[in-house]
């Protein structure tokens, strides 16, 4: 989706979602915890961050998500995924600092926290607004799940020997019947993710469209798919193999036989607040290795 420029409002509460078990964040997070109250804001840490500053005032982070007006997301990608879950009924820009390995989405460097931080409180850094995907699982005629997710929606077999059939449809007509390890339904943002590591194509993060990928397909003649993301996507499950649907790679549930999951655009959308000057190319020149030897 296009750039789009940082909510007026004054930023007061400044959220602060850290993942766990990273070395650097008991250095960081009482210094951190200080200067955003230097600014006269008020900081909202979750349990993680609380633990880090030495506090017993750390909340859920849904709760983080309700009450601030910008996070700081210190971690790496699924950190960030979580964040953008937990915000997800709110406007709200997520500056996530790369603290974890790749961190494609996590663009903002340790060293440049403090002054991109300060733009940003300031509203001068500029905002991404990155399409989401919404999510449902009908049984038996029944709605029984919903689902948010910046990533992507992932329908995989759970037995190490069999394959699964997943019937899928786009915007009611039939596309085919995938005999494959599992299907992948990719956001822009989510392309560079599991969606890339299955052969699928990169997207562009101002492209509105979804990228749907098999993974290990029994016909090689089954190759990704890139639909508009006003497309709703419909998978059913075929057969006895057991199949597991995953959003995010963090949260999902078992399927059965018959259950069918319909995927569309959300109609939430995540602002990442990225650095100036920062070009999509770039993060792949960085990340991917592109150009090296």
């Amino acid at each position: 989706m296009n750039s789009c420029s940082m909510p007026s409002q004054t930023i007061k509460n400044v959220g602060i979602i850290a993942k766990p078990r990273i070395a650097i964040a008991g250095e960081l997070l009482p210094k951190l915890v200080a200067w955003i109250e230097s600014r006269s804001c008020t900081p909202i840490l979750d349990e993680n961050s609380s633990a880090y500053a030495g506090r017993a005032d750390g909340v859920d982070r849904a709760i983080v998500g309700e009450r601030a007006d910008l996070i700081v997301v210190l971690g790496g990608d699924g950190t960030l995924l979580s964040a953008a879950r937990a915000s997800i009924r709110r406007d709200i820009p997520l500056f996530a600092v790369n603290l974890g390995g790749l961190g494609f989405l996590t663009a903002i460097k340790i060293e440049d926290l403090y002054p991109q931080l300060d733009r940003a409180l300031r509203g001068e850094l500029q905002s991404q607004c990155r399409l989401m995907l919404h999510s449902e699982i009908v049984r038996d005629g029944k709605t029984i799940a919903t689902y948010e997710g910046l990533n992507d929606l992932v329908l995989a077999k759970t037995e190490m020997a069999r394959m699964i059939d997943l019937e899928a449809y786009i915007d009611g007509n039939f596309v085919c019947v995938y005999k494959a390890d599992g299907l992948l339904i990719a956001t822009p943002t989510g392309s560079t993710a599991y969606s890339l590591s299955a052969g699928g194509p990169i997207v562009l993060p101002t492209v509105a469209g979804l990228a749907m990928t098999p993974i290990c397909p029994h016909m090689l003649t089954n190759r990704p798919v890139i639909v508009p993301d006003t497309s709703v996507v419909e998978v059913v499950v075929r057969g006895d193999a057991s199949t597991y649907l995953t959003v995010d790679g963090q949260l999902g549930e078992a399927l059965f036989a018959g259950d069918r999951v319909t995927c569309r655009k959300s109609q939430h959308f995540t602002r990442l607040i990225r650095p100036e000057n920062l070009l999509f190319f770039d993060v792949l020149r960085e990340k991917l290795k592109w150009g090296g030897r």
